[in-house]
């Protein structure tokens, strides 16, 4: 699990946060694919996990480097993000899948995704955007009893 603690007062910029992503993409596990993910997701109190991938021969044990990063997070305490950068070894930026994208809205739909592609452009997209319509705790209420 990696955790990092920014300094009181001294935001991570987006570029220091994509460093971390890219650090934690060097040790994705990617035999099949080759396609290597590496995440760092802010919590809303300074903290950074990190995540990558790692596939597996049984193609749906493998996961993503984004819940990695999330399951580092929530396992340390943190419920509340403000932002993720996700780097992978793709030319073009990739958002998150939509498994991801679900597994992130869980704790809130204010978040800022990052991703940066092996050819320098990058992309940032609120959560919001890239899901508009996520499943919730709200939309798992118990409907209204009707007559007979």
């Amino acid at each position: 699990m990696t955790e990092t603690r920014v300094t009181a007062g001294e935001p991570l910029s987006w570029d220091d946060l994509a460093a971390r992503a890219r650090v934690a993409r060097e040790r994705a596990y990617a035999p099949y694919s080759g396609f290597l993910v590496g995440a760092a997701l802010e919590a809303d109190d300074g903290r950074v996990f990190t995540g990558c991938n790692v596939e597996n021969a049984s193609y749906p044990v493998g996961t993503c480097a984004e819940r990695v990063a999330l399951g580092n997070a929530v396992v340390s305490g943190a419920r509340a993000f403000s932002r993720i950068a996700i780097v992978t070894s793709g030319a073009l930026p990739a958002p998150p899948c939509g498994m991801c994208r679900q597994a992130l809205a869980e704790f809130g739909r204010k978040l800022e995704v990052m991703s940066i592609g092996t050819n320098g452009e990058s992309v940032v997209w609120p959560l919001r955007d890239l899901l508009p319509a996520n499943f919730s705790l709200e939309r798992m209420a118990a409907p209204a009893e009707t007559g007979p």
